[in-house]
């Protein structure tokens, strides 16, 4: 048994030792018997210059190395170090390359014992960490890491890392360590060695997870279930009376904040969401920032809830605020209130898991690198997730190809009965059933108003924040969307006979049970079937791309369009585009037959079916089901006559993977009216910006309330914003609609450079189109005046919202640029944000398909499209983006709008009276900047 490890990390001068790139610093941490025993690094010479970007990475200079040794003289001491060990790194594959290549210069044979990747562990190992880069691994197991991108300092928390792996890997039970053993041979590292060990060593008496999992059908191990009421003191009584007055509200809110600080704001809300469900009526509520407005429903609707015994639904748009709530305000909540309240969280059915599908999956072999780690994945998640939710997994996107194997259905064929109480998604309807409080999403509500699909028990009363995305959500429940990569992966699950897919399963189930197949299709005429369909969606998509093209007009220039597509423009493209449609519609059709008849014989014969053919015709029917929901969608874009908008979102820099078709109706506030507010008794629907100019006119139309019988509540945020923010307008820039994007994007960058030696960076920019984005990025990158900044870019650096946001708090000078969802949504308090910058005014572009065909329909009907469209969504965005700058009553911060038409236009006035009353300047950048030093 191998009980040495050695944890090596290297700086280089680039990515290839094949090409001459060399090692700048070598650094290694041994670790034995579990402790680390030695360490040793080096500074090394390359006999080549450092290229200026590794420079800026690791801030290792020329002058650094110069007089450090060449490898070759430190080339024993490394190769003692890793005889008899295992070869440890994060991104293994990579320093191992590297040490081999300068090792066999130095004479010596090189490393060829057992190597292990802390990347690879740490994936299956932390299955829900949001990142895998060394530094978000050192953030989340609060490991010291000063000196990212330094070997020493890499090499010592990788170290400590992987011990923490360890440890956590020898807690598992042995059932999920034999199976990951069994699955580990797949994997790029020597895991399954350090598995096998670690089996061998475990003591059978001290089985300390026996306390909180179970092992479920002799398959895997399984954390056993918490229920989520939050228990108090005791049950719901009927003299508990909702606190009406202040002091009794202070009594109670004070119980659960070590530091209480008396929120006027939020106790108005409380009142305001009592009130309005006592009287059945509809609330609009704005709750500026800071007034507390989670807490501000969840009180009344508590007691609501109880004293009518009615579940209150509260949805939100985003799943983080969906965690907030249920992981740290319902917590609060359960302290204040003298009674037990039941919370549970719940969302779409295939958000869970299907143990039985996995358990089948498991008995699979020959699966891709990604498949295999991800079962490794779920294997330790099962260990750990009350929730059974694939929101909690970082999976990569072969994962998600996987997970759409094992996502939970309804069942025709199986569901073992043991599954089915163990079931996640079926455990948190039950739970749904008997609950106080449904959390849930905005798109699983509305999936309510169709009792087929009907998931939430019925309610009367919800709570929707976030508010302002409701209207955008009902626009995509109503409408559909076709994109080329989903239904290309789904007709590759069918496959033809030969690829052994789902078809050639069902072919064999069939021979299985000896069914006599006369009246059924053959399975060659099957096979060209699915050759045929295969060819008309390529062909399809192709001529979507075409369509796009031809009509994309001015825009050619850009890498991305949205272009609309209209019934009556005659084009031959566009006829083109529609034959092929019937043609895709007419063979899905075909395909659907076929297999139903199929799944019909088998239902038929009687056989005896076995557990793992069983779960295959699960798939099959889940397949054909999808098939059906893409024909629908196909008949609905294309064939059937609808007043609905459709539009093609291309990227013609790789047209095959980004070609999406969208239909969906201009204005749901008719819909929303009678399937949805009509049918409530009370609806409060609350959210930062509801108001545009003090006057709510707006997001009623949008949604469908009434106006006359709606209640209505401003609630101003407590933050003081007249001494917290400074608004400043340079008026030495040019008039954004009069100049072309290259002059505009010089002169901002020019103020932007200026600004941020200012401001030491901690700026966010907020653009409203990616192109101009890019290359203002491009230009300051270009300029060489911020290589000491870290620049962070929406669709440019890697990742998603969250993590670039993360990325951009860990450095003191970062600048982040973004576009569409940075204007909303991101929380960066402190003094990590003390800069925000609109680039222009957040209008839709006229041609967008959406705004285009909104503003047709109020023309025609004699109404004004931008006083009643236009101008009040981008007064809603900005507020949005305003939002942004402070987040608590410390923060302090500077708004600059590059954009003139807020002071020299009419309707410039109706955003600043949109906003907080705050300072406003307006003076050349050289007075601007003037500005900023002092308030800095």
């Amino acid at each position: 048994m191998i009980n040495k490890f050695v944890v090596v990390d290297l700086e280089t001068t680039g990515n290839n030792p094949k090409k001459g790139d060399k090692i700048i610093q070598f650094a290694a941490v041994v670790i034995e018997d579990g402790k680390i025993t030695e360490s040793f690094s080096s500074l090394v010479n390359p006999q080549r210059p450092i290229p200026a970007f590794i420079e800026e990475l690791t801030g290792l200079e020329d002058n650094m190395v110069k007089d450090a040794p060449l490898f070759t003289e430190i080339a024993p001491k490394v190769n003692e170090l890793l005889e008899g060990a295992y070869f440890v790194a994060h991104n293994v594959l990579f320093d191992l390359s590297f040490l081999q290549e300068e090792l066999i210069q130095a004479g010596f044979e090189g490393f060829y014992g057992s190597v292990l990747d802390t990347v690879e562990m740490a994936r299956i190992i932390f299955p829900t960490a949001d990142g895998y880069k060394l530094s978000d691994l050192a953030v989340r197991e609060d490991l010291q890491h000063d000196r990212p991108h330094q070997a020493d300092s890499d090499a010592q928390v990788t170290a400590e890392l992987f011990l923490i792996l360890v440890n956590r890997l020898s807690q598992l039970p042995e059932l999920t360590l034999r199976q990951l053993s069994q699955l580990s041979g797949g994997l790029k590292s020597d895991l399954q060695q350090l598995i096998d060990e670690i089996i061998l060593e475990l003591d059978q008496i001290s089985v300390s997870w026996q306390e909180s999992l179970e092992i479920c059908n002799h398959t895997f191990a399984l954390k056993k279930p918490l229920s989520i009421s939050m228990l108090t003191n005791r049950q719901y009584q009927e003299d508990d009376q909702y606190p009406s007055s202040e002091d009794e509200k202070v009594v109670m809110v004070k119980k659960a904040f070590t530091n209480f600080e008396k929120r006027i704001g939020q106790f108005q809300m409380m009142d305001g969401v009592y009130r309005s469900f006592h009287s059945g009526k509809h609330t609009l509520i704005e709750a500026g920032t800071g007034v507390g407005k989670s807490l501000g429903y969840l009180l009344p609707v508590a007691y609501f809830s109880k004293q009518n015994n009615q579940p209150i639904v509260v949805s939100t748009h985003t799943i983080q605020l969906q965690e907030q709530i249920i992981y740290k305000e319902i917590p609060l909540l359960a302290k204040i209130l003298p009674f037990e309240i039941k919370c549970v969280l719940l969302k779409g059915r295939n958000h869970y898991i299907s143990l039985e599908k996995f358990a089948l999956s498991l008995l699979e072999e020959n699966d891709n690198y990604d498949t295999t780690l991800t079962k490794m994945q779920i294997l330790v998640w099962l260990t750990e997730t009350n929730t059974g939710d694939r929101d909690e997994l970082n999976l990569s996107s072969g994962g998600n190809i996987f997970w759409n194997k094992i996502k939970n259905e309804q069942t025709i064929f199986s569901m073992n009965k043991i599954w089915q109480e163990k079931d996640f998604y079926l455990r948190a309807q039950s739970e749904a059933q008997n609950a106080d409080i449904i959390i849930t999403n905005h798109s699983l509500l509305l999936s309510n108003l169709s009792s087929e699909t009907s998931i939430l028990p019925k309610f009367d009363y919800a709570v929707i924040d976030e508010g302002h995305h409701f209207e955008k959500v009902a626009s995509q429940y109503f409408g559909r969307s076709l994109d080329y990569l989903t239904t290309r992966l789904l007709l590759s699950q069918f496959g033809q006979y030969e690829q052994r897919m789902l078809f050639y399963e069902l072919e064999m189930i069939l021979d299985s049970l000896k069914t006599a197949r006369e009246e059924v299709l053959e399975t060659g005429k099957i096979n060209q079937l699915a050759v045929d369909l295969s060819y008309e969606m390529d062909e399809f998509f192709k001529l979507t791309a075409l369509y796009a093209k031809t009509n994309s007009g001015e825009r050619r220039g850009i890498n991305r369009a949205k272009v609309r597509f209209t019934h009556n423009d005659g084009g031959k493209e566009r006829n083109a585009l529609v034959h092929s449609a019937e043609r895709f519609a007419f063979l899905l059709k075909d395909l659907q037959t076929a297999i139903t008849h199929r799944l019909e014989l088998i239902k038929k014969s009687n056989g005896a079916l076995t557990s793992k053919q069983k779960g295959k015709l699960e798939e099959i029917i889940s397949f054909r089901n999808e098939l059906e929901e893409l024909r629908l969608t196909v008949q609905d874009c294309f064939i059937k006559k609808s007043d609905d908008v459709k539009w093609i979102e291309i990227d013609f820099r790789s047209q095959q993977n980004v070609t999406t078709f969208y239909a969906q109706p201009a204005f749901v506030s008719a819909s929303l009216k009678e399937r949805f507010f009509n049918s409530k008794r009370g609806v409060v629907l609350t959210s930062a910006t509801l108001t545009v100019n003090h006057s709510f006119d707006y997001v009623i139309n949008e949604i469908g309330l009434v106006k006359d019988s709606t209640l209505t509540m401003v609630i101003p945020s407590p933050f003081d914003y007249k001494n917290q923010v400074q608004l400043l307008i340079p008026d030495d820039l040019p008039e954004v609609n009069a100049t072309s994007l290259e002059d505009y994007v010089i002169a901002i960058t020019e103020h932007i450079i200026t600004i941020a030696e200012a401001t030491k960076g901690r700026m966010l920019i907020l653009f409203t189109a990616h192109d101009m984005l890019k290359k203002t990025y491009e230009l300051i990158k270009e300029s060489g005046f911020l290589d000491d900044f870290a620049m962070i870019a929406q669709g440019i650096t890697s990742g998603s919202r969250s993590r670039l946001t993360r990325n951009f708090q860990r450095y003191d000078k970062a600048i982040l640029l973004g576009t569409s969802s940075f204007w909303e949504g991101v929380d960066i308090p402190g003094e990590d944000l003390s800069c925000l910058v609109i680039v222009r005014l957040p209008f839709s572009p006229p041609d967008e398909p959406l705004t285009e065909a909104k503003c047709q329909v109020i023309k025609q009907r004699g109404g004004n499209a931008f006083t009643e469209y236009s101008l009040p969504e981008a007064i809603l965005r900005f507020k949005q983006g305003f939002g942004r700058l402070i987040r608590t009553e410390k923060d302090r911060g500077i708004m600059l709008v590059f954009d003139k038409r807020i002071t020299t236009t009419k309707y410039g006035k109706a955003f600043l009276k949109s906003i907080p009353d705050v300072p406003m300047k307006k003076g050349n950048i050289d007075e601007l900047v003037e500005i900023i030093y002092k308030w800095l």
